[in-house]
């Protein structure tokens, strides 16, 4: 069974470099993107077709 990652941020610049690194260590990666209309998203699967890409919003409320 292939390890698994879900990187928060894929589509900045940290975020799809880990992507990309991960993926040639043979992983499956998920990615969290914020946002429907975040073009970012597309350019990302150009580069990185292998990423299963999930949109929602990691966030905490109040203290």
């Amino acid at each position: 069974m292939a390890r698994r990652a879900l990187i928060t941020g894929i589509t900045g610049q940290d975020g799809s470099y880990l992507a990309e690194h991960l993926l040639e260590e043979g992983y499956e990666v998920w990615g969290l993107a914020r946002g429907q209309a975040n073009p970012r998203v597309s350019r990302m699967r150009k580069l990185l077709a292998d990423v299963r890409v999930v949109r929602g919003i990691c966030w905490t409320r109040g203290r």
